[in-house]
């Protein structure tokens, strides 16, 4: 019930070693900064430090930016983005674009990904394939950002995971969660990750007390799940495949089954709650 593979189909994920031998999907976080470190190779060295003053993209191991460079916007998570030198086609370039800062030089962007301007990232950060970081993204260091995914306008991301396809277009918070394959954060979605009285983060399931060994959790997203614009998920929020928070909600933290509903009328219960647990 609590294990990663109940919330996640890992084939496809580059990076799903860091779930393995895990009892607890919240364990995942504290394995995702040695994970990051051991697995990490820069590819950013030459362009971080400071603001670009120049679009750079990154091709074959190679950041190139030269006048010859001819860029193609696309639908970026469809493969759909094209970049061109002197007429040829350079196949699986990524586009960084003047006016981004990568902070330092501990970063990695895949294939065909693209940083708009004015985002700012820090490392270690591991960024996969066919990725979009949008204009005014803020990425805080510690994350594992998969294939095709999306970092939206003034979204904030830190010690967190997005599995492939997942997707926070527009004014998220995204602290110490994973999110699974094919999450949508609709506008305004806030992980919450830490509590008022800051200690020790505890989950109480089915009359059973977990301790988690994090004083920040914020929530962990199963494959296809989807947030209203302006929801709200507590510190330790645990949802369940296919689950699907309404607009506005604030979502109470514990664990919530698969295709759980979380609606202002029909404000669903933490599984905890609905078996006679510990409030």
């Amino acid at each position: 019930m609590l294990k990663p593979e109940d919330f996640f189909d890992l084939e496809e994920f580059e990076h799903k070693g860091i779930f393995a031998g895990m009892e607890f999907v919240w364990e995942t976080l504290l394995a995702l900064k040695p994970h990051i470190k051991e697995n990490i190779v820069s590819n950013t060295g030459r362009l971080s430090g400071e603001m670009l003053s120049k679009t750079c993209i990154i091709w074959n191991g190679e950041t190139i930016s030269d006048d010859h460079l001819e860029i193609e916007p696309g639908d970026t998570t469809k493969g759909h983005l094209k970049v061109f030198r002197e007429g040829e086609e350079l196949s699986g370039a990524s586009v960084i674009y003047a006016g981004a800062v990568l902070f330092d030089s501990n970063i990695c962007i895949g294939k065909g990904s693209v940083v708009e301007p004015g985002a700012l990232i820090k490392g270690p950060t591991i960024i996969g394939n066919h990725t979009e970081v949008r204009q005014g993204a803020y990425i805080r260091g510690n994350c594992l950002i998969g294939d095709r995914c999306v970092v939206g306008h003034a979204t904030e991301v830190k010690s967190a995971i997005m599995l492939n396809d997942a997707k926070a277009g527009h004014f998220a918070y995204i602290g110490d969660s994973i999110l699974g394959n094919n999450v949508n954060l609709g506008a305004g979605t806030k992980l919450a990750n830490l509590k008022i009285i800051d200690v020790e983060m505890k989950l109480s399931i089915e009359r059973k007390e977990y301790k988690t060994g994090l004083r920040k959790f914020g929530a962990i997203l199963g494959d296809n799940v989807e947030t209203g614009c302006n929801s709200v998920t507590s510190p330790g929020t645990l949802l369940g495949k296919r689950s699907l928070v309404y607009p506005c909600v604030n979502v109470a933290g514990g664990y919530y089954p698969t295709r759980s509903i979380i609606s202002p009328r029909r404000k669903k219960r933490p599984f905890k709650k609905q078996n006679g647990g510990a409030g």
